[in-house]
């Protein structure tokens, strides 16, 4: 069994065909074919069954899964210790909060942790985030979500271990142009909104989630795209948007969007990472010094 077989067999896990973790990997398909079936071969079983859609676990795949991860972090822990490397924080975070909410992230760990440097990969998909948390590529990530545990909103989160650390509130707010009728009212119940039309990006997008619990099926959904192009439509009359109240600030203390007054639930600021990782040195202090 060799760490570039591992390698190769965590490639193929998370990309599901050969010809995808070749492209991540930086090598030829036939070198990872070839990476993965050598360790079958040192194992005695198959870890994959191969199909016409793709590659998924064997049972023993699976559990071999977890032994790839623990035995690559090892050995990639041993690497930098003997090297006397500086510690590595790979983190992940959502777009929409990259900007905003990251940068007192990194204040606070580098006031806490001066000599690790850490790394931000910003990703427009959720599910991305979660998979290279899952698969051990990010140590942790910063997305948006709300209740008891990852994948509250609505979303679906992967079979890892994941555990989570609410950080901070992010508000949500309704908005719409200023002249909209609802926009004088002294306050504004989900059922008001019956007939309107709700400006949304993608299914996946954690602001639609949470009008979709809000609204169910009664408000039509006007499909604009991200929070600026939804925040310029709804100044514009075209509908109404429940955004993050930091992303529309601004615009409403320049009067060119109203608040309306209705009571909207708080997304949580969450810090997602795989529980089984908590035991490499330092993990823990890491991750509790990012949450301030």
């Amino acid at each position: 069994m060799e760490l570039r077989q591992l390698r190769a067999f965590e490639a193929v896990v998370a990309h599901r065909t050969v010809t995808d973790a070749a492209n991540a990997l930086g090598l030829a398909p036939s070198s990872v074919s070839e990476q993965v079936r050598a360790l079958e071969r040192s194992l005695g079983v198959a870890l994959f069954d191969r199909g016409p859609k793709g590659m998924t676990l064997t049972p023993a795949g699976d559990r071999m899964r977890g032994w790839a991860g623990r035995l690559l972090r090892d050995a990639d822990q041993a690497r930098r210790e003997v090297a006397r490397e500086r510690p590595v924080l790979r983190l992940g975070a959502l777009e929409s909060i990259a900007a905003t909410h990251v940068p007192h992230v990194l204040a606070r760990l580098a006031e806490r942790r001066p000599g690790l440097r850490v790394d931000v990969q910003s990703e427009g998909a959720r599910d991305r985030l979660l998979t290279a948390v899952a698969a051990g590529d990010l140590e942790a990530a910063l997305l948006l979500d709300s209740g008891d545990g990852v994948g509250g909103l609505g979303f679906a989160a992967p079979s890892a271990p994941l555990d989570h650390l609410d950080l901070e509130p992010v508000p949500l707010v309704l908005v719409a142009a200023p002249d909209h009728p609802l926009a004088a009212a002294p306050l504004v119940a989900a059922g008001d909104l019956r007939g309107e039309k709700l400006l949304v990006n993608v299914p996946a997008c954690s602001f639609r989630l949470a009008g979709d619990r809000l609204f169910g099926p009664a408000v039509e959904r006007v499909m604009a795209g991200s929070v600026t192009v939804m925040a310029a439509w709804a100044e514009r009359g075209l509908g109404v948007a429940l955004l993050p109240e930091f992303a529309v600030r601004d615009r409403i203390a320049a009067g060119t969007l109203a608040r309306l007054a209705l009571d909207t639930p708080d997304l949580s600021l969450r810090l997602v990472w795989r529980a089984d990782r908590e035991a490499l040195p330092g993990m823990r202090e890491v991750l509790y010094a990012a949450s301030g």
